[in-house]
């Protein structure tokens, strides 16, 4: 069966970019999608159109086509108090280079970096980690189906449900690339977990570490 619109797609992968590898994703713990629902970099879709299971690929993403370029703007100082549960400041997340998730006033997940920890205040970096950078990746396709119908109306993961009915704001197997966007699911390996807690002037709520 090949890749075409509506089919359920698991790949493996490796990207790298100026010659450092940057994520990978194994045959063991997949990237899995459905294909032409717009949910990963136009670019890398491209690449996998029309292939079938076993099928090699590899594309190159210029940062336009990716995550964009960065903006220095997306640097925002946050208050300490931001980073208190229940009273106690979590100082086990307050570590220069740390990516960690904040709920910002819309109740968003927004994932951050840590750039700086200042006397009362933590300079985070909203820009993603990939921004500003060209991906080389290469990969293997490992398995395509067709997507169900409840598939293709709640999403794989059940991404196209209303927040309120989905059972974590990070949750399914593996990682996606969504174009422009951080709100695709990925298994978080630091065991950061969505945030929540009371909401701080700046808009940000405090965050939860999955022990």
């Amino acid at each position: 069966m090949k890749i075409t619109a509506d089919k359920v797609v698991e790949v493996s992968y490796e990207v790298s970019s100026e010659g450092q590898l940057v994520d990978r994703m194994t045959e063991e713990r997949p990237l899995d999608y459905i294909h032409g629902m717009h949910m990963l970099i136009p670019a890398f879709e491209a690449a996998l159109e029309g292939l079938e299971p076993g099928a090699a690929f590899a594309c190159t993403v210029q940062p336009e086509e990716g995550y964009g370029l960065r903006d220095e703007s997306l640097l925002t100082d946050i208050p300490l108090k931001a980073f208190e549960v229940d009273g106690k400041l979590r100082e086990d997340l307050l570590v220069v280079g740390y990516r960690i998730p904040l709920l910002n006033e819309y109740g968003e997940v927004q994932q951050a970096t840590i750039t700086k920890i200042l006397p009362d205040k933590v300079r985070m970096d909203f820009n993603h980690p990939m921004a500003g950078k060209t991906l080389h990746f290469t990969g293997k396709v490992i398995s395509v189906r067709d997507a169900t119908e409840k598939e293709l109306k709640e999403g794989l993961h059940g991404e196209f449900l209303p927040p309120e009915e989905r059972h974590r704001c990070c949750h399914g197997k593996g990682g996606c690339h969504r174009h422009g966007e951080e709100g695709h699911c990925h298994d978080h390996e630091d065991g950061h977990e969505c945030c929540h807690g009371e909401g701080h002037e700046d808009g940000h709520h405090c965050c939860h570490h999955q022990d």
